[in-house]
């Protein structure tokens, strides 16, 4: 490494600037990695909420104001 270290205060920079524009692209890739799958969990959390909706109707259970309501003809 003692023909790399930085010897003035230019090469100093010169590394340090090399240095953050790495961490920079490696942060960069994993934020892709974390946030480029987003879009296709929305697809699928979209299709689940579908689906969830299909089966309530289908088991005749109404949505009324973002609550579930058992319809009044089920007398237990």
């Amino acid at each position: 490494m003692a023909e790399t270290d930085p010897k003035t205060v230019q090469d100093l920079t010169a590394v340090v600037h090399t240095l953050l524009q790495q961490m920079q692209n490696k942060f960069q890739t994993m934020s892709d990695q974390i946030i480029g799958p987003s879009d296709d969990m929305s697809s699928h959390i979209n299709d689940l909420e579908k689906n969830i909706a299909d089966l309530m109707n289908q088991a005749g259970v109404e949505e009324i104001e973002g609550k579930n309501k058992i319809p009044t003809t089920c007398n237990s």
